[in-house]
């Protein structure tokens, strides 16, 4: 398993993709895994560094860096199962020299993130280039949504259809679960008494961020909105945001920053005592956080795109609001509406979180995801 992201060193959905399906494949018998992730040594997984020579370089140059490193250390390997362009390189360039099928999962495509420009400069050329080759050579491309498949087959036509399956992410309800504990909301500020709106996700453009910033203007005045977003992709966005929390801080009470990383028992506790959580992403492959929250039986509101609706059933565990990028301002709020809606309605908001836990536990299961990946495998194997 080739990964950027692992334990202890998880900040976004591939990294919960990746820790809980290991923990799911090492309980099917007969399959051994090795772990190769970037960063500092850790247990369970073998950790590869940026090269010193390289510790200047555009940080696209520096993956790849890494990534030779892992190409190097992965023979004798079966198969090799790489996860976004940050190992893809390492994936193909590992398969070719090795001889071991490759198989990908597609949790966002570059051609559909061009704001990585911003972070990347030059580099996003490469990543683009790096995610284009693995994808048309790999052996197999999960999609982690039907949309996400659709996107695939959109972006790299050349890519044999037959090669990509869809198998939905999961998430693990057991972790994510309702508690009644306040502690958290106490001592970040959150008033317990107060209906509020979460917002859990990077600060980058794809999770959409400031349209939720600015349909907040519109919130009735009793209701908080609670921001756990942090690691900004560029110093201008992460400017950009805190310039838009701060003014909306001037113009109302209960507006409430949480930059740092939080643990994940604190990060259930939010959810969990949320009125509503919202996902106002721009592009979103699935949106793990989508049914996290939904585990927390926690009602949703969430833009319509990707693969969004698959796990969002409208009217049902939550409400979908429809993404324009040619009109934000119409996007943003007809956002508010919806957060409104269910804010002044939160019987409503209760039985939504209710069919959303229901719907987590019953369909979004690791251990059927762990059967079918570990299925894709065989089946690389035997086509090789």
């Amino acid at each position: 398993m080739l990964t950027r992201e692992f334990p202890p060193e998880v900040y976004g959905g591939a990294g919960v993709h990746v820790e809980h399906l290991v923990a799911a494949l090492r309980t099917i018998s007969g399959l051994d895994m090795d772990i190769h992730c970037f960063g500092a040594p850790r247990q369970g997984a073998q950790a590869h560094q940026v090269p010193a020579e390289l510790g200047g370089a555009n940080s696209a140059i520096q993956v790849l860096g890494v990534d030779l490193s892992i190409v190097d250390a992965v023979g004798g390997c079966d198969v090799l199962h790489s996860h976004t362009w940050y190992t893809n390189f390492a994936g193909h360039y590992g398969s070719m020299l090795h001889g071991a099928p490759h198989v990908v999962t597609a949790h966002s495509l570059e051609p559909r993130r061009p704001w990585k420009a911003e972070q990347l400069g030059g580099g996003y050329r490469i990543s683009s280039y790096v995610e284009r080759s693995a994808y048309e050579a790999a052996a197999a491309v999960i999609a982690v949504s039907r949309g996400m498949r659709s996107d695939i087959l959109d972006c790299y036509s050349d890519l044999d259809p037959n090669k990509v399956q869809v198998i939905h992410n999961g998430v693990d309800a057991v972790a994510y679960a309702p508690t009644d504990d306040t502690a958290t909301l106490l001592e970040r500020g959150i008033d317990p008494d107060r209906p509020y709106v979460i917002f859990v996700g990077r600060v980058t453009r794809q999770k959409g961020v400031m349209h939720l910033i600015k349909a907040a203007r519109q919130l009735p005045p009793e209701a908080q909105l609670v921001i756990c977003a942090g690691a900004a992709d560029t110093a201008e966005l992460g400017a950009e945001v805190a310039a838009g929390v701060a003014g909306l801080q001037r113009e109302r009470s209960g507006v409430i920053w949480i930059e740092e990383m939080l643990a994940r028992e604190e990060v259930v506790t939010l959810l969990s005592h949320a009125s509503v959580f919202c996902c106002p992403s721009v592009y979103e492959p699935l949106g793990i956080v989508n049914l996290e929250a939904a585990a927390c039986a926690t009602a949703v509101v969430a833009s319509d795109v990707g693969g969004i609706p698959e796990v969002v059933a409208d009217g049902v565990t939550g409400l979908l609001v429809h993404y324009d990028s040619g009109d934000p301002r119409g996007f943003e709020a007809e956002l508010a509406a919806r957060l409104i809606e269910l804010l002044a309605d939160p019987d409503r908001a209760t039985t939504m979180g209710a069919a959303g836990r229901e719907r987590a536990v019953a369909e979004f299961d690791w251990s059927a995801v762990a059967i079918r990946t570990a299925q894709v495998y065989a089946a690389a194997l035997e086509a090789a």
